[in-house]
């Protein structure tokens, strides 16, 4: 999610990551990144045209420190008016002009720029350049454009301005000098002279208790990883829902000093989302809403709609609790919680200012749709979905296992087993053949699962596929190659065992991890006459397709609880 979130979603890939090679992998890892929420860096605020406020996850201040000033107090149609927004440094601003005695109305008039260094034009609804911004974070003092006044403008014209101090620290709505028309009766009642800069969010308390799990599967639908965890634990990831009446009484805990985010999702996807956030910021965790679009970082809403909000931060647990209504039809982008959805819980890094990056590894989601408002349960997760778990596997079996074990039954049984025939052929020929095959069915397979999984292709998944895409093909290119084999002592035999040594070389560095140099030294350190023996190889093979045997079942029996 940030997020997610998501916070990302994250981040589900189309492969999974453990058959990649020692260089596969390092390059996999160079090119991850974190993915910063940094609000409207670039004064890009066109969201915010009616209601000036950014979405920054936190409520404004309420008592401005920066003024708005103007060189007159009449204007004409055409008229341009200088106007100039003061104060200490701040980071970003967004100015309007609206009729002074209906402020809810869409910006009148447009604006010309002085510095384009420091502000730029922004239309607003239908009128362009109504609006002015920043061109980026740094700090400024001082703002001065010209507003020109259209024909038919209201009566009364007022300015007001939004100032980011910091990213958590902005004012909404300042007001600014109200200008009129030639002539224009003074109005009998007050106009809009106040900011709207007051508090979106209920009363914040800290927690004085850890949570615990009591109740869970009785009185309150639970998520918990590992499963039956303590969320006092330093290693619980917890989330809980509890109905009461309209509302439900939400608890999330986990190990993270950065945020900690769930979303409700209508399928398995990051994108469409609707989140919820605990972000600590200099030891304070705030705790916001926010809609996740596709994979792109989370967008935090300006008005909060929860309520009884705590929260409690010891020894790396973070933990925040908090009330919404079941149902919120104001609040666009928040669902109802009386119907089923998949459920994400993740966690990441935080920055200054509460900026939340990308999360590290993949969101626990629900292996299905649940309503949290309908029969308590206490489940878990998982980190990977099923397909994509099977996908590592296939991929782990074909390239730890089949393949190591067709790859020294060559290169070393050849003198064992020089003798024997089966169909035909050398046995050592038939062993290799075998697991090879079955190395190109089980990589077949498990190349087709992520593209089910995904739908297609994944464009946020790295150079993994590319990298699954390139086994894949020589994976095929080598039997393909194998069926024209030239005979033993044929003048292009050479050329054909480099061409295959080489192919399938290259595949075994892509997907897999080298193979211990042990290994194959204790093979490769035997004299000509000791090669000869039969029993000694045989032993080693034994114990080397066993220890794989019982290190795979061991394996797969650890992804099964992922």
């Amino acid at each position: 999610m940030a997020i997610l979130l998501r916070r990302g979603h994250c981040n589900r890939k189309t492969g999974c990551k453990m058959e990649l090679s020692g260089l596969a992998f390092a390059v996999w890892m160079f090119i991850c990144f974190y993915a910063s929420v940094g609000g409207y860096p670039s004064g890009k605020i066109r969201e915010a045209c009616t209601s000036m406020i950014p979405c920054h996850g936190s409520s404004p201040q309420l008592s401005p420190e920066h003024t708005i000033t103007v060189n007159g107090t009449e204007f004409k149609p055409g008229d341009n008016i200088e106007v100039h927004l003061s104060g200490p440094d701040f980071e970003g601003f967004f100015i309007q002009a609206r009729d002074a005695e209906h402020l809810d109305s869409p910006a009148v008039g447009s604006f010309m720029l002085v510095d384009r260094r420091l502000s730029q034009l922004l239309t607003c609804g239908r009128t362009k350049n109504s609006a002015v911004s920043h061109t980026n974070k740094a700090k400024k003092k001082y703002i001065k454009v010209y507003w020109i006044a259209p024909g038919g403008a209201p009566k009364r014209v007022q300015f007001l301005a939004t100032v980011v101090k910091k990213y958590k620290t902005f004012w909404v709505k300042i007001p600014g000098p109200i200008v009129s028309q030639p002539n224009t009766p003074t109005p009998t009642t007050p106009l809009h002279a106040t900011s709207e800069a007051i508090s979106t969010s209920h009363p914040v308390s800290y927690l004085s208790k850890p949570f615990n799990a009591s109740g869970c599967g009785s009185m309150k639908f639970c998520i918990r990883n590992p499963s039956n965890c303590d969320p006092e634990s330093a290693s619980c990831f917890f989330l809980s829902f509890q109905q009461e009446k309209s509302s439900v009484f939400i608890e999330m805990s986990g190990p993270s000093e950065g945020y900690l985010a769930f979303a409700l999702s209508h399928d398995q996807w990051m994108g469409g989302d609707d989140a919820y956030l605990c972000v600590n910021e200099d030891h304070h965790v705030h705790v916001s809403t926010a809609y996740l679009k596709g994979r792109s970082t989370p967008v935090l809403d300006s008005e909060n709609a929860l309520e009884d909000v705590s929260w409690r931060l010891v020894d790396g647990v973070l933990q925040c609790s908090f009330r919404r209504s079941i149902r919120l039809p104001a609040y666009k982008g928040r669902f109802n919680l009386d119907a089923s959805y998949y459920i994400f819980l993740a966690d990441g890094e935080a920055g200054e200012g509460g900026l939340i990056y990308k999360h590290r590894r993949q969101p626990l989601i629900t292996n299905g749709i649940y309503n949290v408002t309908g029969l308590p349960q206490d489940i878990g997760g998982s980190r990977s979905p099923q397909l994509i778990k099977a996908h590592g596997a296939l991929m782990f079996v074909a390239w730890i296992t089949t393949v190591s074990i067709g790859v020294i039954v060559a290169r070393f049984f050849k003198p064992v087993w020089s003798h024997l025939f089966l169909f035909g052929k050398e046995v050592w020929f038939q062993v290799h053949r075998m697991l090879m095959l079955t190395t190109v069915m089980l990589t077949s397979i498990s190349f087709v699962l992520p593209f089910i999984y995904r739908g297609g292709w994944s464009q946020q998944a790295g150079f993994h596929p590319y990298l699954g895409c390139t086994v894949m093909a020589l994976t095929i290119f080598q039997p393909l190659m194998a069926g024209f084999r030239p005979s033993r002592h044929a003048p292009r035999r050479q050329l054909f065992n480099w061409f295959h040594w080489s192919t399938g070389t290259t595949a075994r560095i892509l997907a897999v991890e080298v193979i211990e140099d042990d290994r194959v030294q204790i093979l490769q350190s035997l004299t000509s006459a000791e090669a000869e023996g039969r029993l000694f190889k045989q032993v080693v093979l034994t114990i080397y397709v066993c220890g794989n045997i019982v290190f795979l079942i061991a394996f797969l029996a650890a992804i099964n609880q992922i």
